[in-house]
């Protein structure tokens, strides 16, 4: 779904980097909400993660495969500004240092796979879990569906981009008919990983998931064939810091640890393995003419374009390597981007934020 410089024109390529960045601009400022004690330290490693699973393409038709997006899980993990974020992050690293995703259509992938997914999953989902039963099944089950459907949300969006600034003269309808059918079944590929890892997370920690807090019902586990409450099921026990704000008591360095360790071994090992195929869109532009008048990237010499070490000759040893570079590089980015805004938030929330006037007033 990365797309590449030349696929659309000027014009619309620049109208979508206005879009993007008046929506980047809107997330920064949702972001200090969402962001506290729990999501703060995880912003930067469901980036990472993303951009791990990202390169590990999954066969998904006769010489055609797909990989994660990630818009609907990182909106469900840390929520929907905070997963606008995340995902741009990830964009911006693959576009700026391994030359994936052209950088004048920037906005145009930022446009379709980081807005267009995290709203339309994070719409889903929040509906489904207004209507299904309060559970830890029902989470897992709206996250399934919320990221089945942002994928052929994200191809349709990229159709439309195309009708208006496309470079070349084709059939819009058979361009849609392929991109929505090849992106349904790269869609059942995004909602099990999706649904696995939200599952995953809430088993060990439910009250790390922004997506599953405030059910009238605690989450239940199984243990001994009976349903208990899970840890972390009630409000999460907060204490105060130094500054008045309140702190979490609950450590996330045990989940941080093993996301990081997770998504490196995906990125430097598991990513060996990944399909070679073509993904969705490269498969539909090929077919249908539309990478026609695509570009050279303007970072194809990067030491570490398309996901491999320059002058390092073993392909596994450089393939290896970019992922661990790569994922490296996200998690400080993201991490760096999160934190700022968790600060913001403290500073802006603090006593010695509020006006004298105020204070004197209260008095």
């Amino acid at each position: 779904m990365h797309v590449p410089d030349g696929f659309i024109n000027v014009p619309v390529s620049a109208a979508a980097g206005v879009v993007a960045a008046g929506a980047v601009a809107v997330s920064l400022k949702g972001a200090r909400r969402e962001l506290d004690e729990r999501t703060a330290p995880l912003a930067g490693l469901v980036a990472a993660f993303i951009f791990a699973v990202q390169m590990l393409n999954f066969p998904v038709a006769a010489g055609t495969s797909g990989h994660l997006l990630g818009g609907a899980l990182a909106a469900i993990l840390v929520g929907p500004f905070t997963g606008v974020l995340c995902v741009s992050v990830v964009l911006l690293m693959q576009g700026v240092l391994f030359a994936d995703g052209g950088l004048t259509a920037l906005g145009v992938n930022i446009s379709d796979m980081a807005i267009v997914t995290t709203v339309v999953a994070y719409a889903v989902f929040r509906g489904l879990v207004k209507v299904l039963p309060r559970g830890r099944r029902s989470v897992t089950i709206a996250s399934f569906t919320a990221a089945l459907l942002s994928v052929p949300a994200a191809a349709v969006a990229f159709t439309l981009i195309y009708a208006i600034g496309g470079t070349t003269d084709v059939s819009i309808g058979k361009v849609a008919t392929a991109m929505v059918g090849v992106h349904v079944l790269i869609g059942i590929g995004e909602a099990a990983i999706t649904a696995l890892t939200v599952g995953a997370v809430i088993a060990v920690r439910p009250d790390l998931v922004y997506g599953a807090r405030g059910l009238t019902q605690p989450l239940k586990l199984r243990v001994g064939g009976e349903l208990v409450d899970a840890p972390g099921a009630e409000p999460t026990p907060v204490a105060a810091r130094s500054d008045g704000s309140p702190r979490s008591t609950h450590s996330t360095r045990k989940v941080w640890i093993a996301g990081i360790v997770t998504s490196l071994v995906l990125a430097g090992f598991v990513s060996f393995y990944a399909s070679a195929d073509p993904d969705g869109l490269e498969k539909v532009a090929h077919d249908k003419g539309i990478d026609e008048k695509a570009e050279d990237h303007a970072a194809a010499d990067s030491p570490l374009a398309d996901y491999g070490v320059k002058d390092v000759t073993d392909a596994r040893v450089s393939g290896g390597l970019a992922g661990v570079i790569g994922v490296g590089v996200t998690v400080v980015a993201g991490s760096a981007v999160f934190w700022a805004l968790r600060r913001r938030r403290t500073s802006d929330a603090s006593p010695a934020a509020v006006p004298e006037s105020v204070t004197s007033e209260k008095a």
